[in-house]
């Protein structure tokens, strides 16, 4: 850890601007971290940031809260976790609450899509440049950069499950620390001993953990029935919360397929319109899933009003969604911090660092493809698949601001919030002027 150590009151104001400033998917929110956590306050250092990171990589859920909340209990243990994870999903929610109200009633929102074009173009910026200095402190010997480039061509060229890669690469790590001379170390940080004594007992986690994530769903299906719409949602996002390895991406198919053709809870066009609405604004992707809860409770409302079923929705599914995560950072952390100078461990973790730096590579061309052209396609080559854009459908507005959003960053050193607010408005401007 950093010695230099933020008060409580400092922790909690960087957490709400990262939860206000969070867009551009797990790619964005991580990059965002590492800048303002790492790079700028110096709170927590590059090796202990990128351990944190690959440990919430391994985990079922959204990363990027996961790795808030994992920073926020090592700067102030229990309460600074819960601070910064809840501040983290806190203002997106409240933004696709909202956002999720309006389109209930107004149906889409052209205006407002064109700040958060804006803003995701500002975002590629904040990746490439995440991305670089994520590289340059991580693949520190050949086999790093042939691991970071395998994991890459697995994610996005063969489509390997992420789940796989990330364990491949643990193992290739313990492999090579087994065979390497020397034994394994067995001192631990003591500063970090001293903060991870803070974390509660595993059994006391598990079971005040449990009862508050599936307590309201069994009372609400003792109160009023299992087929009612709100135990229906509880149990089916419990489940997804515990499955959603490799981010959001790998389970939105499923919940689309499952809340539209089984459920029917909402259209397919419903469907692709709250995934927009989720993808512009901030906070994780996964936030999708509360619009989900609120048209879903909004369509079936029964004896109360559409809007208010709509909220109780919202929120209970974000509940439902989000408290998993903070069940596996308390019980996992301390363990992970005890063991970090293991020398089998560390082994595995340096080859997993290794493999981020591909995964956050594939997250940003993804993500800069789906910006930067309007049109983009999968193309199959035997085993493989690549994502083409087509180059006649380039977005010159979207390229010219990702690149002046660029050269404010990483050139002229423009504040990071300035860029944002001045990406969102031109956004603004060129939806009108074109719509």
């Amino acid at each position: 850890m950093s010695d230099t150590h933020p008060s409580f009151a400092e922790a909690t104001r960087l957490w709400f601007k990262v939860g206000c400033l969070g867009f551009g998917g797990p790619a964005g929110q991580i990059a965002l971290m590492h800048r303002l956590v790492v790079d700028e306050r110096k709170w927590v250092g590059e090796a202990q940031f990128l351990h944190a990171l690959n440990f919430c990589m391994l985990l079922p859920g959204p990363e990027a809260q996961q790795l808030a909340t994992y920073l926020g209990w090592l700067l102030h243990g229990v309460k600074g976790g819960l601070i910064a994870g809840i501040l983290f999903v806190l203002p997106g929610f409240c933004v696709i609450l909202a956002l999720s109200a309006a389109y209930a009633a107004f149906g889409q929102l052209p205006w407002l899509m064109g700040v958060f074009f804006g803003l995701k173009c500002a975002v590629i910026a904040l990746v490439a440049e995440a991305l670089w200095r994520v590289a340059k402190r991580a693949l520190k010997q050949p086999m790093h950069i042939v691991v970071a480039a395998l994991a890459f061509l697995a994610l996005f060229v063969f489509r390997i499950p992420f789940p796989i890669v990330i364990l491949a690469a643990a193992t290739l790590g313990l492999a090579m620390a087994w065979r390497s001379d020397g034994t394994a170390s067995k001192t631990a940080d003591e500063r970090v001993l001293e903060q991870s004594s803070s974390a509660p007992r595993p059994f006391r986690t598990v079971v005040v953990g449990a009862a508050l994530w599936l307590g309201p769903i069994a009372l609400l299906a003792l109160l009023l029935g299992g087929a009612h719409i709100f135990p229906q949602m509880g149990w089916f996002f419990a489940k997804m919360a515990v499955v959603t390895f490799g981010g959001a991406y790998a389970v939105l198919t499923y919940v689309a397929q499952q809340a539209v053709q089984n459920y029917g809870w909402l259209t397919t066009g419903n469907m692709i319109d709250g995934l927009a609405l989720a993808e512009t604004t901030p906070g994780p992707l996964i936030l999708v899933l509360s619009f989900v809860g609120f048209y879903a409770a909004h369509q079936q409302a029964g004896i109360l009003s559409p809007m208010f079923a709509g909220t109780l929705g919202a929120i209970f599914v974000t509940w439902v969604t989000f408290v998993p995560s903070f069940i596996w950072i308390f019980l996992g952390a301390p363990y992970v911090e005890r063991v970090r100078q293991n020398r089998y461990l560390s082994g595995a973790l340096a080859m997993v660092t290794a493999a981020v730096v591909g995964v956050i590579a594939n997250l940003a061309l993804w993500f800069a493809l789906h910006v930067l052209f309007r049109q983009v396609t999968d193309v199959s080559f035997g085993p493989a698949t690549v994502t083409w854009p087509d180059w006649r459908s380039a977005d010159l507005i979207a390229i010219a601001l990702s690149l002046a959003a660029g050269l404010a960053l990483l050139h002229w050193r423009v504040n990071l919030v300035k860029v944002l607010l001045a990406s969102g408005a031109i956004g603004y401007l060129a939806q009108a002027a074109f719509a």
